[in-house]
């Protein structure tokens, strides 16, 4: 029994219209009609609210259609995407302004004759390779995740 079966014969079995269900779940008539048809699947939180209301395990509702099971997995994936994301374009966006501020630095020193130190006791080393490194591991970190949670 796919998902769609499954909510039109629990409602039914209740006696509830689309209505009452949408009400209960505080959604529209319309997205209830949806999910009945198979045209569209609704979000895991109203999964977990169909499971309490009809009193049956998120399991025995999601189980029995594949196409759902994909689009709870792929929301899952999308929910931690967005976090790790961010702190990838941080790194990288540390390292472009990094080196924007050495560049300007260098460039003051250069033609106003200003007399600048860049991080004077830490090694050269360092203050010339870490934004470089910041940008790589931003940058690959980034691209990793966008191939891993790509629709």
């Amino acid at each position: 029994m796919t998902f769609s079966e499954r909510l039109k014969n629990e409602r039914e079995k209740r006696g509830w219209t689309q209505a009452d269900l949408a009400d209960k779940l505080h959604v529209s008539r319309q997205s209830v009609s949806k999910w009945e048809t198979g045209k569209n699947y609704p979000s895991i939180e109203v999964i977990i609210a169909l499971s309490d209301l009809f009193g049956i395990t998120i399991d025995e509702m999601l189980r029995s259609d594949d196409d759902l099971k994909e689009k709870v997995i792929k929301d899952s994936k999308k929910l931690a995407h967005p976090k790790l994301k961010s702190f990838f374009d941080s790194l990288f966006l540390l390292g472009v302004l990094l080196i924007l501020i050495k560049i300007i630095i260098l460039g003051s020193n250069l033609f106003f004759y200003t007399n600048i130190t860049i991080l004077d006791g830490l090694p050269k080393v360092i203050s010339n390779f870490l934004p470089l490194v910041l940008m790589i591991i931003g940058g690959t970190g980034s691209e990793q995740l966008k191939k891993k949670f790509a629709d």
